[in-house]
């Protein structure tokens, strides 16, 4: 086994705790187009690089991370290069566990490997752990730097492992100081982005007068950016339904919150959307009244098309009785 350093994962670039994490994966049989081998990068959930057995070339997703590849051409090719040779290990390592289980058809081998850092304790660990079929594996032991399993069938990989006292020092030094290195670099690189990045559009719809007001909110860099409704001021918890948080094409996330309160309720009290995350210099807050909301407007093509059917089928009737 080899020491790859790559696919870095940073998590919350405004919040204390960050998160760098690797993600590799490869599957012992595929379809037709499928690749063999994947990698992605994330950065807080947005992928800013991804690379693939089929194309065999490391692609930068961000605009930030495109920069540094340009700048970095030298490194950006070894990148590229260790993929290569990583998806040879992997599809090396899955031979062995399939024989090792007597296992055919569609299975996969995942590592997924880093560290979390909090700024504001200071504390940080590192983590890697090696997934069959989804399933726990194998995984490093960071106090003892020695491989563990709770397979009975993996023993044999991690006593071979464990053996190898080069390759394990390669990854004390890697968590010990690399892994952290990188985190930082990523958050500085992605942070200016950040900063001059647009704040999200909101938007109040509703498609009748019956139907419940919709919060859409979209154009935002962070999944976990906190969407609600507000009641007079204060917070609700119920009468809501939060829709899945969408990817936009650009990188940006989208979701939306229905607000369920009949229309006498809040032409009443006041309902406010709130959108809310530490990247953003404050809230964004959209009040819920008549001229806000966007609402679909029926064409006239349907009363049109129920006046040709009417017209149809009377013609129809008459022509039977004649």
């Amino acid at each position: 086994m080899k020491l790859i350093i790559f696919l870095i994962c940073a998590h919350l670039v405004y919040s204390e705790f960050h998160t760098m994490i690797t993600y590799t994966e490869i599957s012992g049989k595929t379809t037709a187009g499928t690749p063999e081998f994947s990698a992605v990068t994330t950065l807080d959930d947005q992928q800013i690089d991804y690379y693939d057995g089929n194309t065999m070339e490391l692609i930068p997703r961000k605009d930030w991370m495109k920069e540094f590849a340009l700048k970095s051409k030298e490194l950006w090719k070894d990148y590229s290069d260790i993929r290569q040779k990583l998806q040879q290990i992997y599809k090396l390592n899955i031979t062995v566990l399939m024989q090792l289980n007597q296992s055919h058809g569609l299975r996969s081998y995942q590592r997924v490997y880093g560290c979390d850092w909090d700024n504001e304790t200071k504390d940080s660990h590192g983590f890697d752990r090696h997934n069959y079929d989804g399933q726990d594996f194998i995984s490093l032991d960071l106090k003892k730097f020695t491989y563990i399993t709770p397979v009975k069938q993996a023993e044999p990989i991690v006593q071979k492992w464990n053996n190898d006292r080069t390759e394990l020092e390669l990854l004390k030094q890697y968590f010990g100081r690399g892994c952290f290195y990188w985190l930082n670099k990523f958050l500085r690189l992605s942070k200016a982005t950040i900063e001059k990045a647009d704040p999200p559009k909101v938007s109040l719809l509703q498609k009748n007068p019956d139907s419940p007001v919709e919060c859409h909110v979209t154009g935002f860099l962070f999944r976990n950016t906190i969407i609600s409704w507000r009641k007079n001021g204060q917070a609700m918890s119920d009468k809501l339904e939060s829709r899945d948080t969408l990817p936009n094409e650009d990188g940006t996330f989208q979701r939306t919150v229905a607000l369920y309160v009949h229309p006498d309720e809040w032409m009443k009290d006041q309902y406010t959307c709130v959108v809310e995350h530490k990247s953003l210099t404050e809230s964004i807050q959209k009040i819920l009244t008549e001229d806000e909301i966007k609402r679909n407007r029926p064409g006239l093509y349907v009363p049109v098309i129920k006046a040709v059917v009417v017209l149809i089928v009377l013609f129809v009737i008459w022509k039977c009785r004649n």
